[in-house]
This record gives structure tokens, C-alpha cells and sequence, in this order.
């Protein structure tokens, strides 16, 4: 009954016109990428300890990334909110940017605690650290869109033609045209720029139509797999350990068509997920995971680090359905670990977020 009046308080405070469509599909992005971080990110002994990833061992599994790896989502929400809320822009960067401050010091200590205490090499340091502070790179790039929407809103469709084209002409120079690999860092603007300014266009009113959605959705996603299987893209959406080549780090054009797909498929599911948004308990978890979204972006892996390195040291080679299992039988305590973080932040600084 405590559960229940929760979830009814939550419905009673939640205005009218709230857009739960949008709120579902930030909470179902933001739960997916945390989810394939936890089940990919691993370390093995090698004989130092390396990052490490079941993709390397397993790859059956490329699929999965197909499910877990929707920032693409992510971005879409986040340009369509930028395009309908008045909220001022300090307001917005100032939600973006107090989480990275305590990450920041947490981590400085560790490393201090790590090298000085523990005697750990530099090396290790850099190799525990680097998933844990990987998000920042997102953070990055979703704070420059953010502070350039004004500019978006005007540039419409033309800007996402603009952003394909040299997504494209980058993977195509450092390809097959012998160009320098760096072209590829174009991509980390551009290729997030394609759902984002599609999120604004959204917000803005257009994208309307099933016809629309589903023309996204099906080229998107077809244009994907021809890439993958006729023009040698990996199979995998996300970094794989080892790999020669990532349709992630940087993104490439592959990754910016199934940026695409998730588009249309993100504008058929808003209304059917608004319908489940009634459910006041669906509601009020959903309302508490966008209330930390950012927070939950930023700290997650840092909570697998406590768990996997610094707890259970789990440094066995992901490579059985063994491993994976071990690994789902973590994810409790990864979310726990997670969900404690929050509740000491909240302790510590007394504030309540707002929406």
C-alpha cells in the first residue's frame, strides 16, 4: 500500500499536459544503455588488467547491440524538449553539468587511493577509470546541441541532409579514399546531430504521419544492414575490444542510418507507451528514472566499477555464456550500488530534482 499511495501521489502532481510519450522514451533509452553497459563492459588479466568485452569472444551477441545501444533515443528526446520548453539555458546546462562535478572528484580521489595506497600502476588506474568516464564524451556533445537549438530550430531538414552527407563523405575519405583517420571525429558531431535535429523538427511539429515514421524506420534500418553486410560495417553497434574498426567511437554512417531507424521507430511507440504511462505505477518509476537521467547516465558504470573491480574483482575472460550469466546474476547489485549513490547525493546536497 506504501508502493501504491507513492505511484498516486506521483499521478496527482502530474500536470495535465505532460508529454508521458516523451518521458517513456527517455526512461526505456536511458534503461537500455545502462543495461548493455553493465552486460558489456568487462576487464580480464592479460596479462595486466585490460578492458575487455564479451563482443570480442562471442560475436553471436552483435545483435543485442541493436536493442541496448539507443542514445540515438536519447538525443531524440533531448532536441524535441529543447524545441518546446521555454526553460532558460542556464537552467538546462546547469542540469547537464552539476552531475560531473562530484563524478570528477570521486574519481580523483580513487586514483589517488588506487596509486598511493594500493600501490596500483598508472596503467590500471587509466584502464578502471576509462569506462567509468566515457559518458563525458556524450555530455560533450549533447551540451554543444543543446546550446546551439536556437540555431537548430531554423535550419530544419536541411541540417540533417547537411549532417548525413558528411558523416559520409568522412567514413568515405578515411575508407576508401586513403584519407587520415581523424576525419572520422567529424562524425562525433555530425552523426548526433542527425536524431537530434530530428528531435527539434519533431518538437517543432513536424514529423507527423505514420507514413513518415515508417519511411524513417524502414530506411533507416535498411540502409543500415545493407551497409553492414555489403560494405563492411561491423555487425555491431557499439565498440568492440580489439576490433579494427567501431561504428561507435566514432560513430559512422552506419550507425547514423540505425540512428535513423530508431527515429521512426521512436515516433510509432510514443502514443502506445503514453497509453502504458497511465499505469501509476509504470508512471512513477518512470517520472524517478528522468528525474535522475543524467545522473544515472553519468554514474552507472562508475557503479560497476565498485562492483565488478573494486568488490567481486571479476576478471575472468567474457568469453561463455557462463561469464554472462555471472554477469546478469550482478546487475541487482550494480543497480543497488547505483540506487545508494543516489540516495547519499540526496542526503548530502538536500535538493529535489525537478522535471
Amino acid at each position: 500500500m506504501a508502493e501504491l499511495g507513492f505511484a498516486q501521489r506521483i499521478e496527482a502532481a502530474t500536470p495535465a499536459g505532460r508529454d508521458r510519450g516523451i518521458d517513456a522514451l527517455r526512461a526505456v533509452a536511458i534503461g537500455c544503455i545502462v543495461l548493455g553497459h553493465w552486460l558489456g563492459t568487462a576487464w580480464e588479466l592479460n596479462p595486466y588488467l585490460v578492458i575487455s568485452s564479451p563482443l570480442a569472444y562471442l560475436p553471436g551477441l552483435a545483435p543485442a547491440t541493436w536493442v541496448f545501444q539507443l542514445l540515438s533515443v536519447f538525443f531524440l528526446v533531448g532536441g524535441y524538449v529543447a524545441a518546446r520548453k521555454a526553460r532558460p539555458l542556464t537552467a538546462r546546462l546547469r542540469r547537464l553539468l552539476l552531475p560531473v562535478v562530484p563524478l570528477l572528484l570521486a574519481w580523483a580521489v580513487l586514483a589517488v587511493l588506487l596509486v598511493e595506497l594500493n600501490g596500483q600502476p598508472l596503467r590500471t588506474v587509466r584502464v578502471v577509470a576509462m569506462p567509468a568516464l566515457g559518458p563525458l564524451w556524450f555530455l560533450a556533445v549533447y551540451t554543444a546541441l543543446t546550446v546551439a537549438t536556437p540555431l537548430l530550430v531554423r535550419a530544419r531538414y536541411g541540417l540533417v541532409i547537411a549532417a548525413v552527407c558528411a558523416v559520409a563523405a568522412a567514413d568515405a575519405g578515411r575508407f576508401w579514399l586513403g584519407g587520415p583517420q581523424w576525419l572520422g571525429w567529424v562524425n562525433v558531431v555530425a552523426a548526433w546531430a542527425v536524431p537530434y535535429q530530428l528531435g527539434v523538427i519533431w518538437g517543432r511539429g513536424g514529423l507527423r504521419g505514420r507514413g513518415t515514421a515508417l519511411a524513417l524506420l524502414a530506411g533507416g534500418f535498411c540502409a543500415a544492414v545493407a551497409l553492414v553486410v555489403w560494405a563492411g560495417y561491423p555487425a555491431s553497434m557499439v565498440g568492440v575490444t580489439g576490433a579494427p574498426l567501431s561504428n561507435l567511437s566514432p560513430p559512422t554512417l552506419a550507425a547514423t542510418c540505425f540512428a535513423v531507424g530508431q527515429v521512426g521507430l521512436a515516433l510509432l511507440l510514443k502514443d502506445p507507451l503514453a497509453r502504458l504511462m497511465r499505469r501509476p505505477r509504470l508512471w512513477a518509476a518512470t517520472t524517478l528514472v528522468n528525474l535522475e537521467a543524467m545522473w544515472i547516465f553519468l554514474w552507472h558504470q562508475t557503479a560497476l566499477v565498485l562492483v565488478v573491480v573494486v568488490a567481486f574483482q571479476q576478471f575472468g575472460r567474457p568469453d561463455s555464456a557462463g561469464w554472462i550469466l555471472q554477469r546478469l546474476a550482478l546487475i541487482p547489485v550494480f543497480a543497488g550500488t547505483l540506487g545508494l549513490m543516489t540516495w547519499c547525493r540526496h542526503r548530502f546536497d538536500g535538493r529535489t530534482p525537478r522535471l
